[in-house]
């Protein structure tokens, strides 16, 4: 480890993302207040994620959201939670989550702010009981209604490529945050002894090529033929490799795509028969990812275009989501192309 790294890593969030406003002179430290409140409550997620089995807090609560999934008790719990600690801040003008039809209102009391915020307040909550790594995914934009009032779908339904800020939490085998302002990644893991997210992997950079494909090769039967061609190659060696990939598949975004960060290669959810526009949620999955997978170097596309760029046209859109680095992901989407 460098010198640099060593005297960086140890600091906290706060620290760091206040440091970080320096470089932003019209910065006003809404953004940085608002970072902080949504840590809070990661940190409460996580202490009820590691506890959950002996709280009676795993299961389903009985209900299906908008989505049409189960909604597991901790879904409801980490939902909750994220609303109840910003939507008094101040920083927040209109807000929407993945477990909610609509858009979730400011209440009257609570004054309004420059941004807005869409989330995913658990991440694979399928694996919940199997105590598979989960998380929570979020992403700010700024707001676009006029001021003085409530805000509006149209401060929810902007592109990627305008986000402010993106961020997951992965409560894994420790609890770590990596977010992005769009210039660098930067991950802390939660120190349980002090309760605070340390600086542990600055400045993260995503390999520009890697070794590891991760696809749910249980719907293939329901891809095209383009995507059960590019599976079979990554299989074999003509690919950009050379020889087989080797495959990883988790079953949560957050998790799949952690580990990508980190190693490099390439996550893809394709469209198949059931999906035929994706399966992920463009706002509250996909364009977040995409903004941290493109500052750290790496690449996103929906196959036939750059997922920043697409335009949302309902709060619950869906996409298809190719991610990972630079050389595979590059190659797929030159496949896509040879298809058209």
């Amino acid at each position: 480890m460098s010198s640099d790294r060593r005297s960086r890593v140890g600091i906290t969030f706060s620290q760091h993302v206040a440091e970080q406003q320096k470089l932003y002179p019209e910065a006003t430290g809404s953004l940085t207040a608002l970072l902080q409140e949504l840590m809070v409550a990661a940190k409460i997620i996580s202490r009820e994620v590691r506890k959950a089995g002996l709280v009676d807090a795993l299961g389903l609560t009985g209900r299906t959201n908008v989505q049409g999934e189960a909604v597991q008790i901790l879904d409801e719990f980490a939902n909750e939670t994220i609303i109840r600690n910003v939507h008094h801040t101040g920083h927040l003008c209109v807000m929407s989550s993945e477990e909610n039809e609509d858009l979730i209102p400011i209440p009257e009391e609570f004054p309004l702010g420059p941004y807005a915020m869409t989330f995913d307040p658990l991440d694979g909550s399928s694996n919940i009981d199997a105590n598979v790594s989960i998380g929570s995914i979020f992403s700010i934009h700024r707001r676009r209604s006029p001021d003085g009032g409530p805000g509006r779908a149209e401060d929810i339904l902007q592109r990627g490529r305008d986000q402010v800020a993106a961020g997951y939490v992965i409560y894994g085998s420790s609890t770590i945050l990596v977010y992005t302002t769009g210039r660098d990644v930067h991950g802390f893991t939660l120190d349980p002894t002090v309760g605070e997210f340390l600086l542990s992997h600055p400045r993260m950079r995503m390999p520009e090529g890697g070794a590891i494909y991760s696809v749910n090769e249980g719907n293939s039967s329901g891809w095209s033929r383009t995507m059960r061609g590019i599976v079979e190659r990554l299989k074999g060696t003509d690919n950009p490799l050379g020889r087989p990939y080797s495959t990883r598949y988790v079953g949560s975004l957050v998790a799949d795509f952690h580990r990508t960060i980190l190693y490099g290669g390439i996550f893809i959810y394709p469209p198949d028969s059931k999906n035929r526009a994706g399966k992920l949620r463009l706002l509250s999955e996909a364009a977040p990812m995409a903004m941290i997978a493109e500052a750290a170097g790496g690449r996103a596309t929906t196959g036939r275009g750059r997922v920043l760029d697409v335009a949302p046209r309902e709060l619950h859109e869906r996409v298809p989501l190719i991610v990972g680095s630079l050389r595979e992901v590059g190659w797929v989407e030159s496949l896509y192309q040879e298809e058209d």
